[in-house]
């Protein structure tokens, strides 16, 4: 338990200062950061388990094909969250891509609901209606839904499902991910070489290329932190966990971005967060 909350929110932390990351890799297209982020993970996660002799497992994946098919639809979703999550960071919406991982808690508790059939407490109703609220309001005031949001937490709630069911462990459910995107991105960035477009090759900076292939460690570490803690905690505490990540993330787009807080979207993050103060205080107390 100990180290599954520390696991997690070391994993959080490093989520929390990813648009820094971004931000000094604007130059680059979100695909191509998206691309590269798979190329390099993989290289990472091979030098790792040749490491830790860890391939055992790769041959026994044959036999399992609805296992395949499961982390298939993890990869899936994974990609769909980093591709949309770098191109939020850059086009200047840190602010949205946080309130997707603030509400995230919210979306776990609906998909146990929905998929494993876990049974809603009052309190935890009552909490998902005031988001609701929260994001009605923001719609209202914004003239639009905050699908940038609304999309992250989907995509990374349904990740978080598959990994918390999932029959491999951390390091080697990644890699299996990874691998499954792998011949994409290889396409992809081959495409982009042969059309003159690679961003890696034609870039004049050292350091972009350099933090293109950190981006290796860079996504795999937390990741796998992540999901080594989301197998040892309850959701509950995953959920209250997760909270780092969103608050270092608002706090960079407001005061180091300097993107648009106004007086009516404090409003509705308000009613959002008195939503997860409410889911919060009430699994404590439970806990207790």
């Amino acid at each position: 338990m100990r180290t599954g909350i520390l696991s997690a929110a070391l994993a959080f932390l490093c989520w929390g200062l990813f648009p820094l990351y971004f931000h000094a890799i604007k130059e680059v297209p979100p695909a191509q950061i998206m691309g590269h982020r798979v190329l390099w993970s993989l290289l990472f996660l091979v030098i790792v388990l040749t490491i830790r002799q860890q391939w055992k497992w790769l041959g026994e994946l044959r036999r399992q094909p609805r296992v395949v098919a499961s982390f298939a639809l993890s990869a899936l979703l994974l990609s769909l969250n980093w591709l949309l999550y770098i191109w939020a960071v850059n086009s200047g919406h840190v602010i949205e891509a946080s309130l997707g991982y603030f509400i995230n808690p919210l979306f776990n508790v609906m998909l146990g609901f929905l998929i494993l059939k876990e049974r809603l407490r009052v309190v935890q109703w009552l909490a998902i209606a005031l988001a609701t609220c929260g994001v009605l309001w923001l719609t209202w005031q914004a003239g639009r839904m905050p699908w940038i949001a609304l999309a992250l937490a989907a995509s990374f709630g349904g990740y978080g499902l598959l990994r918390k069911t999932a029959s491999l462990g951390a390091l080697e459910g990644l890699s299996f991910e990874t691998m499954l995107l792998f011949p994409f991105a290889l396409g992809f960035v081959i495409w982009l070489t042969m059309t003159g477009d690679n961003a890696f090759l034609n870039t004049p900076s050292n350091t972009t290329r350099w933090l293109l292939i950190a981006s290796g460690p860079i996504t795999a570490i937390p990741l796998l932190l992540f999901a080594s803690g989301a197998r040892k905690i309850p959701l509950s505490v995953l959920g209250l966990l997760q909270y780092i990540g969103p608050t270092i993330q608002l706090s960079l787009g407001i005061f180091l971005f300097h993107e648009a807080f106004t007086q009516e979207r404090m409003i509705g993050f308000a009613i959002i967060w008195s939503a997860l103060a409410l889911y919060a205080a009430e699994g404590l107390l439970r806990r207790k």
